[in-house]
């Protein structure tokens, strides 16, 4: 049976992702059968795993780390928000119901025997479990019935290190902060903690560590300087979506959707330093010298169709068409681009039929079945293999599917107008394919670079374990574990 050691944050966005990712390839690096766990994630960039399910997309990169396949019972509860106020509850890697959070409180106890079967599941199978807590701890309000934090690590009796990020300032109150709101059970599971996000020379804050230690009794296990290759990882969260100014002068312009999802479509675009991907938040209007505009997948196409016209983004669009200028839109953007969105059983809100964008002659009509797997296939005009995933409700079909511009399992699919310009289709990781991304962007302007992402992706992940190995102290993480006892 697998050891294990929880990484939790003394707040959000601390960079437990990051950190649990560098754990899990330095550990793999040193022989080790390592698997990734987060109990629970809240995300709509997630990932299709190889056994038909969906987990956050964070998970699906840690997997990488740890040289496996992404499965469900990495991430067996996956929350995907659909309002402010709700969010649908995928469990094991499927749909189980949408409920508002109040609702959603009181669902949390019938999860957690199938979160510790996925987690016993995968101990079966590894040497060490590397489990990404959610939020912080400290948020003692939500302790009842909690499977993402200290519920989890009481059920499953691990030991708990806590990571704080000094970027933001206050990091000492962080730790001392969480040591003083933690009840007595809690407080002795955590058996360390590091810091992460230090910029400039580490020994500066010796003392601050000596004043953590000495108010909390935890051993320091490290200080984390800022990893500057971060961005060549995929984002999970969508405020760590950011531009990139930087390139040839090709201009990659970005609507950001008010539920914008599966979002990892520009990972492998912002990685190429010959293309500037510009992010354009809600009041700003679509610059007009954008050569493509890409509308990215949403969880609520017909909100965010409603939120691209507030925004005043669809007279930005057709401006931008009129000028001869590109587009493309991915999943909900392909959607949003049609003429119609039918939803007769209100699967996204009120029932009815919702006028699209109208710069594809193709109509959606949404069903309740998703649609959930992993793709294989080619560009049509190139030839150049492609490979994607789908996740997505609704079908879309018209006059301009016979524009497809992909051949996906024996099928032709997506949509085109008549002069190319506009496209659009379902598949989302198509510009992952170097050779397919180099041809779809040159044939509109671009002057691409010879980035081969996967290969970046991977020589980021080894810098990572290189940047674990050399500041946190790994070998007292793994005896934490139990995995030296």
């Amino acid at each position: 049976m697998a050891k294990s050691i929880m990484i939790q944050g003394a707040g959000s966005n601390v960079g437990k992702s990051m950190v649990v990712a560098g754990l899990c390839r330095a550990f793999r690096n040193r022989g080790l059968r390592v698997m990734p766990f987060k109990p629970q994630n809240m995300s709509n960039n997630a990932a299709v795993t190889t056994d038909g399910g969906e987990i956050g997309r964070a998970q699906a990169l840690q997997a990488m780390a740890c040289g496996v396949d992404p499965i469900t019972d990495m991430n067996p509860v996956l929350l995907k928000p659909e309002t402010d106020v709700g969010a649908q509850v995928i469990v094991q890697g499927q749909r189980l119901t949408t409920v508002k959070a109040r609702e959603y409180a009181a669902l949390k106890p019938t999860l957690i025997p199938r979160v510790m079967d996925s987690f016993n599941a995968l101990a079966k199978n590894c040497d060490l479990i590397i489990v990404e807590g959610a939020g912080s701890p400290a948020e003692t309000n939500l302790r009842t019935g909690d499977i993402a934090n200290m519920g989890f690590a009481e059920a499953a009796n691990i030991p708990v290190i806590l990571l704080g990020d000094i970027d933001r300032g206050g990091v000492i109150a962080q730790m001392v902060g969480t040591h003083g709101v933690l009840p007595d059970d809690d407080l002795a599971r955590i058996k360390g903690f590091m810091i992460n996000k230090f910029r400039g020379d580490v020994s500066l804050f010796d003392d601050g560590l000596i004043e953590i230690v000495n108010r909390t009794g935890w051993a320091s296990l490290g200080v984390l300087p800022w990893f500057t290759d971060a961005g060549k990882l995929p984002a999970e969260d969508a405020a760590d979506i950011k531009s990139k100014s930087e390139g040839s002068g090709f201009k990659i312009v970005v609507p950001q959707l008010s539920r914008i999802a599966n979002f990892d479509d520009l990972d492998p675009l912002s990685c190429d330093p010959n293309i500037s991907v510009e992010i354009i938040s809600a009041g700003k209007p679509l610059p007009l010298d954008a050569d493509l505009i890409l509308i990215p997948g949403s969880k609520s196409t017909i909100g965010d169709l409603k939120f691209f016209r507030e925004q005043g983004w669809d007279i930005d669009l057709a401006a931008h068409i009129r000028a001869g200028g590109h587009v493309l839109g991915i999943c909900g953007g392909y959607q949003m681009l049609g003429t119609e969105i039918i939803d007769p059983d209100g699967i996204e809100g009120t029932a009815g039929t919702h006028a699209g964008l109208g710069h594809l002659d193709v109509t959606t009509r949404m069903s309740p079945q998703k649609q959930l797997s992993k793709v294989r296939g080619r560009d049509i005009k190139s030839g150049y293999p492609v490979t994607g995933y789908e996740i997505h409700i609704g079908h879309t079909d018209g006059p301009d599917c016979k524009n497809a511009w992909l051949r996906i399992n024996n099928e032709n699919i997506g949509a085109g107008s008549p002069n190319g310009r506009v496209r659009g289709c379902y598949i989302h990781g198509l510009f992952n394919a170097d050779d397919f991304r180099n041809s779809f962007l040159s044939e509109i302007g671009a002057i691409t670079s010879n980035l081969n992402y996967d290969k970046t992706v991977e020589n980021t992940l080894e810098k990572l374990a290189d940047h674990m190995e050399r500041y946190a102290d790994l070998d007292q993480i793994l005896e934490m574990s139990g995995t030296l006892a």
